[in-house]
């Protein structure tokens, strides 16, 4: 049992680099356009995940039509979230915070798998997470700040993105450790098509559409938060 809250303790250091985000997105009065960037950032750790430390783990051992059925399957998933919260004001802020939730379960999920590989393995993933997970805070904090929703409900939202983090790690050590690769690979593929359809489909968007944002500032953005993950997985692996 005191494996297990380990582990579930490993899941809420994401989830803690998320809640700086958003406390710095609180007590800061910020532009739009610095709004837009810390969004591309986050595309761009959303992108270094999938690229990084996803798609490298389950490659080599899981058959194309699996991978591709559970890529559908998830986004399925973010298609059907979208279509939910289409009706709510500022929509696409909402598909932000779905990303952000899509993030977190993918990092729980890493966490917990890896955590039932090894100990050293899941506190690795925890920690590079958390740190990159401060910029996908802040962005998604301000950007439901600035269409309108209350900070009650913001900081209510910033709170139970740690229900999928730990719900998904606690699904990644309890029923994926003793499950065959490609069920486990299968569970990872399924995340990366929630995570880069939101990216895609909304984060992305949500960020061009900030006014006043150069180019040039975006792109380095974007590629400055895949950069960054990369040398957290490159110096903390």
């Amino acid at each position: 049992m005191s494996d297990f809250v380990f582990v579930l303790t490993l899941a809420l250091l994401p989830v803690g680099g998320n809640l700086v985000g958003t406390l710095l997105a609180e007590s800061v009065r910020t532009p739009r356009w610095i709004v837009g960037a810390a969004l591309h950032a986050a595309a761009g750790i959303a992108i270094a995940v999938v690229s990084i430390d996803l798609m490298p783990r389950i490659l080599p051992s899981t058959p194309t039509w699996v991978l591709i059925s559970a890529f559908l399957a998830g986004a399925a998933v973010a298609l059907s979230l979208a279509l939910l919260v289409r009706r709510v004001r500022g929509a696409r802020a909402w598909m932000v915070s779905v990303a952000i939730a899509a993030d977190l379960s993918s990092d729980g999920l890493m966490t917990g798998v890896g955590a039932a590989v090894a100990s050293g393995l899941g506190l690795l993933i925890a920690v590079s997470q958390s740190v990159a997970n401060i910029p996908g805070g802040f962005a998604a904090a301000v950007s439901l700040q600035q269409n309108g929703v209350s900070k009650r409900k913001r900081l209510t939202v910033a709170a139970m993105l740690a229900i999928p983090a730990v719900v998904s790690c606690g699904l990644g050590y309890w029923l994926l450790r003793d499950a065959s690769t490609i069920t486990q690979n299968a569970a990872l593929a399924a995340i990366i098509g929630i995570l880069l359809v939101t990216t895609v489909e909304d984060v992305i968007p949500e960020g061009d559409a900030s006014p006043r944002l150069p180019r040039w500032v975006s792109t380095v953005a974007l590629a400055g938060g895949f950069v960054g993950l990369a040398l957290l997985s490159t110096y903390l692996g």
